[in-house]
């Protein structure tokens, strides 16, 4: 009770005022993603709003804002643009179904299979694309908007030194917003990228037929977006360990977008996860326990329903140079000290995964492919063995196992020996490729005659070695 009366109340002014900063930047964000997708914006929004309240109470990492994300928006674009919205939101409360039992599968232990440099090349490739995603709104219109991005880039960060008690975002957004109006300038708005809804999300049940075929429809979509929505939530939860120095529950956190996710679809909301951009505008702007997401998401609403016509004038090119604040913070310029000094290998598993990551457009993709290619750099170091000879005498260096099984077997095809030892007092056997690999060279050489003896295996490798011959 003492713990979750401190995440909720524990800091509650610095909650507040980063939720407002937050519930403002997720406007133009779901508008993107609804436009992405094919949908109205109502989708985008209510989805925002509906996950980010659910998940300030059953998600496991404070401060963390989940809302309707670019990620997941890129899955449903076929299954919008082939079935439509109904299947859509069926295909959203699925994967809240998958999420919830993936999380009570404790599927956020698979976490600890992520590599640092994997992790590195996530956050960095991150800070790019949220830059890169801002330029649309900055390239292409008047030298006006240059000039109101800047200013509000300075205004970020120089705020700060001066004012500590209120977020310098929301300082800035109010600053230049009043200038853009009271100056009557010419700047792109939010309200040129869509529209606002004027009610509140209402519950209906998708009007699908409940069979067989519409589950094939749905389920590989649904499937997908479970993977990529826990894969993202649980980085930006680890990344938002490491930038506040606290542990958070992944397991929880996993359930708990299910759980966000299954109530969403009943309110007409996109699938959605954890958005690292604007949960790091949360923690840099003092968001800290849960009442910070929770204000997101009430904000996003009152701003949308009761703000809407001053919201809709808020110039886009303010929001960028928030945006482009956030993404300098973002990217980890350790990294440069870390390519200096780190193995070739774990630079290029970085690089590679930030390549990826950009070119997909899809951090889930990356980290994969990321945790894949390193496993094959560590596959590919440790499979690493040796076998010398001295007279009739074998002795194996290193692991034996189905990576290191061609190289033992091929240091036995020139034996014409009457009598061999092979001493694995040096190895270790871990699987059932290292015991085949023994079994055919024993039988080979003993059908031309040699005798073989094995010798040195220690008490697990032995075990084995009996278990499978």
């Amino acid at each position: 009770m003492a713990t979750l009366k401190q995440q909720w109340f524990g800091n509650m002014r610095g909650d507040i005022l980063a939720g407002i900063v937050v519930g403002l930047a997720l406007i133009p964000e779901a508008l993107a993603f609804a436009f992405i997708v094919g949908v109205d914006p109502r989708v985008a929004l209510y989805a925002s709003f509906t996950i980010a309240v659910i998940i300030s109470f059953v998600g496991g990492r404070p401060a963390l804002i989940s809302a309707a994300t670019g990620a997941m928006a890129l899955v449903l674009v076929s299954l919008m643009a082939n079935h439509g919205l109904q299947y859509m939101l069926a295909a959203t409360i699925l994967t809240g179904i998958i999420q919830v039992i993936l999380g009570l599968l404790g599927v956020a232990h698979l976490m600890r299979f992520i590599p640092n440099s994997v992790m590195l090349g996530f956050v960095n490739a991150l800070g790019i694309m949220i830059f890169m995603t801002q330029m649309p709104y900055l390239i292409g219109f008047n030298m006006l908007t240059y000039v109101f991005a800047i200013v509000t880039l300075i205004l970020v960060y120089v705020i700060p030194r001066f004012i500590k008690t209120i977020p310098s975002p929301l300082i800035a957004i109010v600053v230049m917003t009043a200038i853009a109006l009271v100056s009557g300038v010419k700047l792109q708005t939010i309200g040129d990228i869509g529209t606002m809804p004027r009610t509140l999300p209402t519950f209906f049940i998708p009007n699908i037929p409940l069979s067989f075929e519409t589950l094939k429809i749905i389920f590989p979509y649904a499937l997908a977006l479970s993977i990529v929505g826990l894969l993202e939530s649980l980085l930006t939860s680890q990344v938002l360990d490491d930038m506040t120095d606290t542990d958070s529950n992944k397991n929880k956190e996993a359930r708990g977008q299910g759980i966000a996710n299954f109530i969403n679809g009943f309110f007409g909301g996109m699938a959605g996860c954890a958005l690292i951009g604007q949960s790091v505008i949360n923690v840099k702007s003092g968001g800290r326990g849960r009442l910070s997401t929770f204000t997101a998401g009430v904000f996003l609403m009152f701003l949308i329903i009761v703000l809407g016509d001053f919201v809709i004038k808020v110039p886009m090119p303010v929001l960028v140079g928030v945006m482009i604040m956030v993404s300098m913070t973002t990217f980890n310029w350790g990294s440069f000290k870390f390519m200096k000094q780190a193995p070739l290998s774990e630079t290029l598993v970085m690089v590679i995964t930030i390549a990826i990551i950009l070119y997909t457009q899809n951090l889930a993709i990356g980290v994969v492919l990321g945790v894949i290619l390193s496993a094959l750099i560590f596959v590919s170091k440790i499979s690493r063995l040796a076998v010398k000879r001295e007279s009739h005498y074998f002795t194996v260096k290193g692991p034996l196992f189905f990576a290191s099984t061609t190289t033992f077997i091929e240091a036995f095809n020139d034996v014409s020996d009457q009598r061999i030892v092979i001493d694995f007092s040096d190895s270790h056997l871990w699987d059932e490729s290292a015991i085949g690999a023994i079994i055919k060279v024993k039988n080979q050489l003993e059908s031309n005659g040699v005798d073989v003896k094995i010798v040195g295996l220690n008490d697990s490798s032995k075990k084995l070695y009996e278990q499978l011959t």
